[in-house]
């Protein structure tokens, strides 16, 4: 078994519990769609790293997500009841409910991993 990282190779884990290690490419969410079968019964593994307020809203309707903070520090923002998840601890995490509309915010280089049923995933821009 020859080593990993998440930055450049996520994981689909299929409905089998098989782990598919899936280099980050430019269309690797066409690549995803296509070769996972728009994600029926599949569970993504990945990590972002980002340093300001996410420009998109986005929703997982198949299941629920798992975010795990790795370093920095973000804010998650649910849709419709002001609730606010902040993540200020190495470790830290936030279960979002499945069909729940969320965001993250951060003035701060952060890192974070996700394990995401992505089925059906919709996004819609902040207004």
């Amino acid at each position: 078994m020859k080593p990993a990282h998440l930055a450049s190779t996520f994981v689909v884990l299929q409905p089998d519990q098989s782990a598919v290690p899936v280099p980050v490419t430019a269309t690797i969410w066409q690549e995803l769609d296509r070769k996972f079968e728009n994600f029926k019964g599949r569970i993504l593994v990945s990590c972002f790293s980002f340093d300001a307020d996410w420009d998109t809203w986005e929703m997982h309707p198949s299941g629920d997500e798992i975010v795990c903070l790795l370093s920095g520090r973000a804010s998650f923002e649910f849709e419709g009841g002001g609730h606010v998840a902040e993540l200020c601890e190495p470790g830290s995490y936030v279960v979002v409910p499945k069909g729940t509309w969320h965001t993250a915010h951060t003035s701060v280089p952060t890192r974070m991993l996700f394990i995401t049923p992505g089925e059906g995933t919709q996004n819609k821009a902040v207004a």
